[in-house]
């Protein structure tokens, strides 16, 4: 039939069906308080909402554009929604919206997608 594998050659105790129910050791009780650092909430009142998104836009569009000095982005917050417009040089305008808009509209997904980690509605209009 089916033959057991010799573990012995990885240097750890066997564990598993040849064990023995009579060598398990007792469970050690568990600090509930040890390891509980405090974890950044991302609804910190310190923290503007939709910035992560307007550093993700910052970013991606700094990135894409040739006058790099030129990116601003200004944030509105309108009914629950943060809205992001962004400013670009008149000669970075094509790169930033890209053949049919593929690259404008990859910028807006990931710009929502980092939104969405503050649980933000943010939306990015590119703004001549």
């Amino acid at each position: 039939m089916f033959e057991q594998p010799d573990f012995s050659k990885l240097g750890g105790e066997q564990v598993g069906a040849t064990a023995d129910p009579g060598e398990i050791d007792e469970v050690d009780e568990v600090d509930p308080a040890a390891g509980s650092e405090e974890i950044d909430d991302p609804l910190d009142e310190n923290v503007a909402p939709g910035s992560a998104a307007r550093a993700v836009l910052e970013h991606v569009a700094a990135s894409i554009v040739d006058d790099k000095g030129a990116v601003v982005v200004e944030s509105k917050e309108v009914r629950g929604q943060t809205r992001l417009y962004l400013h670009v040089s008149p000669n970075d305008m094509g790169r930033i919206i890209g053949r049919r808009g593929r690259t404008a509209q990859a910028v807006r997904t990931l710009v929502r997608a980092a939104g969405a980690t503050e649980n933000r509605d943010v939306f990015v209009e590119i703004v001549d």
